[in-house]
């Protein structure tokens, strides 16, 4: 009898154990969680930390007796494994019923990642998000009466969701994170608009500042002592590989366990999936470090396959994520335009501010879209997507269109579902494929962060919309002729190079026309006049 020893029992592990035996009936499959619960939602624990989710049964999907009886599997949790012995193949582990040893044909590393606790003084006072015991540590921890204030470490995706739910019980968050701004997967403009809506529902964000020192009842961060009745430490996390680093598995720089396209170790005999194995990244080609549920469930499916004889790989990942906060949906795919520069890429990048449905339909809200494309060849490199409704979709449909290598410009011709509750006759991702097509056709555009440069070099600013709407709030230096009085007021633009903006783009697109044809160079502040207010909030 073949026996696959699984080190780790929430989405890769379990998706490995139970694909293999639906491939393998003959097959002893042994599943070791050190944690007291297997195939609980992890994904779903800041929801019942805030009472969204009200019985905590609901976050455990199966229990090691399920798991028995339907499909015969052999998992033992609070149960460590301690050591890897590659030459005898076998596996120690220490549990309630003492220590002992497990022989194995295959063994599957699918031990997830742990937070990052940094070497701040007073670290040890912060409480941490992991396993169903963690979550039970906040909801002991919050449920007291003096509770009143929280501090949360680290502004990414789990600190936001938790910042979130600690609000909905009346609890004053403070999120502190070291870098410039919130959400690293955002560029700076777009993550602006994240901590606006934040800001406006409670949370204090102070972005830019590093904790110093953790203290009872409060914390510094940088020149302020912050009161804090819990601290939680949201710092993002680091593959718990120490496992395979002392049975001599390689290991990238981030400690991340390297695999091939069949997800095999250095050791063939020994696989590896989810938060502790390296990617592919589907851009660049590169090993990347993405912790998604998933992956890791897609890559458990695929190492069963492998192991009962299937030949099949992993295929490189785009890393597409999305959270929702307060009602605002906020989601990635690919690389941001940092990302992008950073790796010398010639970028051009569309932002477009539509609404999620046709705008004379009842009920459509605003979305804010973000499109980084390759100038060289027109592929798409990442997205981004901000809005309260049809944000998953619209990411969704981008992430499908990369993979299949669209073209950006090739947006434009996608057949989208349409009726004028679910989207428009012309739909946002349709837009993209023609902003970008104009591009292609030689409409130069400026970013919001290249204004200054191209107003040095002799660019003159002209802003298109209405004086009601100039009024209102405008960039300063720029010249308001609204775009119905164009053709009239040409006289007053001949022999300039004229950067023209509206609103978010459109009029900005039809007045660059209008000039262009009326040979004046002409050029589109991308985005127009909101993208270059988020912007100015927050730094690239």
């Amino acid at each position: 009898m073949t026996t696959t020893v699984i080190i780790g029992g929430v989405a890769g592990g379990m998706s490995t154990a139970t694909r293999l035996r639906r491939n393998d009936e003959q097959m002893e499959i042994i599943v070791l969680e050190s944690s007291g619960y297997v195939s609980f939602a992890n994904c779903g624990l800041p929801y019942f930390i805030g009472g969204e989710i009200t019985e905590r049964s609901n976050l455990l999907l199966q229990t090691p007796q399920s798991l028995k009886a339907r499909f015969n599997l052999d998992v033992r949790t609070n149960t460590t494994a301690t050591e890897i012995n590659r030459a005898a193949k076998t596996v120690a582990v220490t549990s309630p019923e003492g220590n002992y040893e497990i022989a194995y044909d295959y063994l599957v590393l699918s031990p997830g990642a742990r937070p990052l606790t940094p070497p701040i003084p007073g670290i040890d006072k912060a409480l941490t998000l992991r396993t169903v015991e963690d979550t039970d540590r906040i909801v002991a921890a919050i449920s007291h009466t003096t509770v009143e204030r929280a501090v949360i470490i680290g502004g990414g995706f789990i600190g936001l969701e938790l910042a979130e739910n600690l609000a909905k019980r009346s609890i004053s968050v403070t999120v502190v994170e070291q870098a410039p701004h919130i959400m690293a997967p955002l560029d700076a403009e777009m993550a602006a608009i994240v901590t606006k809506h934040l800001e406006e529902n409670g949370i204090t964000i102070l972005a830019n500042t590093q904790v110093t020192a953790i203290e009872d009842g409060y914390v510094v961060a940088g020149d302020q002592h912050l009161p804090a009745d819990t601290v939680i430490a949201a710092l993002g996390v680091e593959p718990a590989t120490d496992l395979a680093r002392t049975a001599g598995i390689e290991l990238n720089e981030r400690g991340g366990i390297v695999v091939d396209a069949r997800q095999q170790t250095s050791d063939p005999a020994i696989f590896a999936l989810g938060d502790a194995a390296q990617k592919t990244d589907a851009i660049s080609g590169e090993g990347t470090m993405v912790p998604l549920a998933q992956t890791a469930n897609r890559h458990g499916r695929l190492v069963a396959d492998i192991i009962t004889g299937r030949a099949t790989n992993a295929q490189p990942v785009l890393g597409t994520a999305i959270i929702g906060l307060f009602g605002l949906a906020i989601a990635t795919t690919g690389w941001n335009e940092r990302r992008a520069r950073s790796a010398g890429k010639n970028v051009r990048v569309i932002h477009t501010h539509p609404v999620n449905h046709a705008g004379y339909y009842p009920g459509a809200t605003g979305l804010n879209l973000k499109l980084i494309v390759d100038a060289d060849d027109d592929s798409i490199l990442g997205a981004q997507a901000i809005g309260y409704d049809g944000v998953d979709k619209r990411i969704d449909v981008i992430a499908t269109a990369m993979r299949a290598h669209v073209k950006a410009a090739d947006l434009a011709d996608l057949e989208l579902a349409y009726a004028p509750q679910f989207g428009s006759a012309k739909d946002p991702i349709n837009m993209l494929g023609f902003i970008d097509d104009n591009a292609l056709a030689g409409e130069k555009t400026f970013q919001w962060h290249e204004l200054q440069s191209a107003l040095d070099e002799g660019w003159t600013l002209v802003d298109v919309r209405t004086p009601q709407e100039y009024d209102r709030g405008n960039i300063p230096g720029a010249i308001n002729i609204p775009v119905d009085e164009l053709r009239q007021r040409l006289t007053e633009l001949k022999d300039k190079k004229v950067l023209v903006h509206c609103q978010v783009g459109l009029r900005g697109h039809v007045a660059c026309t209008l000039l262009s044809n009326n040979a004046i160079e002409c050029a589109n502040l991308d985005g127009g006049y909101t993208t270059w207010k988020f912007g100015q909030t927050t730094r690239v």
